[in-house]
């Protein structure tokens, strides 16, 4: 790469460094990231130093918080990571109801600092997972059904442009409108501020069943999800549990069908709603009120970094035909060696358009399915049996993607509606003509 160390920014880990492999590691174990270089800055100027670095150099630009998404971009051949974990800082003003996050915070940290001021952010189904990446991406979590995504909750995001410009986003700004929900392809984030809600606690848990009362269970809860409230964010499930001694008893190396949901509002309105389900006769019922900061951890995603293959998809519809071929390819006698495939219900808030690249979800439920390859030879078998569950899915979706779900490379541009697309299209071509970003799907090719 021809530079020497004196011009190399601070933070910069190279091939052959003993942090090296630490600092090019994703999230999700099965992606092998091989950067020219890893920047770790802890400052806004320090990002600034890297951009100016990858540019003299002729390296593009990746950048990650955690790497949880990172297995559709590749192995970043030609590029420069900018690993964001060394800015973690949160701020909240309870007064305003704003949380500003820096660029390498994950949603924990901002739960920590809400929670005492019984606020709630659209947060995901994981502690773990980076706060700008996932709203950048859209943000898809246990209160959108009422409040929307996350994306379209943020107020202005400080970036550092490709040129290596310093900027703050805000109000009417198109870099604003791209940067909600229109992936990581324009600038590299150094904060992310956005709206917090006055939600202290919420009604929440899992319904459990045997697995082979997927088709019956799965059938039931599509039927019920055209009954209920924009307050109740559900999600139905197959689960093949490993035996894992962290896991709790009825769940380690069980095979089970369970629909989770979030309850916002009055507790007795919500057994109300859950009666239906209830009488289906669960094994296991673990709802109950419990603080808001606590749905981080209802999804029961793995706590540290693990090797996972996944992928999904929208779904316009959830018939019986639906649920019958899902229960086929992923379910009882299926053969399927997938840890999880869950269909999580969209519809409310999430129809409504916000302001933003993405400004609603088009679709009715959301498809994603993933398989942990814990030893060699599995992840053909995953891949294998995604595609099965992709296609038996086909024919009732998968016109629009949500890139939050596409771990796969994808087309991005089914993200966005037409003149969405050509929008960000437009943005992009000024910010960063010469495409050095290097983000986990391209929203706007400009060629």
């Amino acid at each position: 790469m021809g530079t020497t160390a004196d011009v190399a920014p601070p933070g910069l880990v190279r091939p052959g460094s003993p942090d090296w492999d630490a600092a090019r590691l994703a999230w999700n174990l099965a992606v092998d990231q091989h950067p020219e270089a890893v920047a770790v800055p802890r400052s806004a100027e320090e990002v600034a130093a890297a951009v100016a670095w990858a540019r003299t150099e002729g390296l593009r630009l990746a950048v990650q918080s955690t790497g949880h998404g990172a297995s559709a971009r590749g192995g970043l051949a030609g590029s420069l990571l900018v690993n964001m974990s060394g800015m973690r800082g949160v701020t909240v003003d309870p007064a305003l109801r704003i949380a500003r996050a820096e660029g390498g915070a994950i949603w924990q940290d901002v739960v920590d600092v809400a929670s005492p001021h019984g606020l709630a952010a659209l947060h995901g189904s994981a502690h773990d997972v980076g706060v700008a990446g996932y709203t950048l991406g859209g943000g898809l979590g246990w209160l959108a059904r009422r409040h929307g995504l996350a994306c379209n909750a943020v107020t202005a995001v400080e970036a550092v442009l490709p040129d290596g410009t310093v900027t703050r986003a805000e109000g009417d700004d198109d870099l604003l409108w791209a940067m909600r929900g229109g992936g990581g392809a324009f600038g590299v984030v150094t904060a992310i501020e956005f709206r917090l809600l006055p939600i202290a606690e919420v009604y929440a848990g899992w319904l459990i069943w045997p697995w082979e009362r997927s088709g019956e269970v799965l059938s039931a809860w599509a039927e019920w999800c055209e009954t209920v409230p924009e307050d109740i964010t559900s999600v139905g499930r197959l689960l093949q549990l490993p035996p894992l001694p962290e896991l709790p008893e009825p769940m380690r190396g069980a095979k089970l069908v369970v629909v989770e949901a979030c309850c916002l509002g009055d507790r007795e309105e919500a057994d109300r709603i859950l009666a239906p389900l209830r009488a289906l006769g669960p094994v296991e019922d673990t709802f109950a009120t419990m603080p808001a900061g606590a749905l981080t951890r209802l999804h029961m995603d793995p706590p540290e970094p693990v090797p996972g293959i996944a992928d999904g998809g929208l779904l316009d519809s959830l018939p019986a035909r639906a649920v019958e071929a899902l229960v086929e390819s992923a379910g009882p006698g299926s053969g399927s060696p997938l840890l999880s495939v869950e269909v999580r219900h969209l519809g409310g808030a999430l129809d409504r358009a916000g302001d933003g690249a993405l400004a609603y979800l088009d679709g009715a439920f959301a498809l994603f399915a993933v398989g942990l390859p814990m030893a060699p030879g599995m992840a053909e078998a995953i891949d294998a049996a995604i595609d099965r569950v992709l296609g038996a899915m086909a024919p009732f979706g998968f016109g629009r993607r949500y890139l939050n779900f596409a771990e796969r490379p994808c087309d991005a541009r089914a993200a966005f509606d037409g003149s969405a697309a050509a929008r960000l299209a437009e943005v992009r071509g000024r910010v960063d003509p010469k495409e050095i970003m290097h983000p986990n799907h391209d929203p706007a090719p400009l060629a």
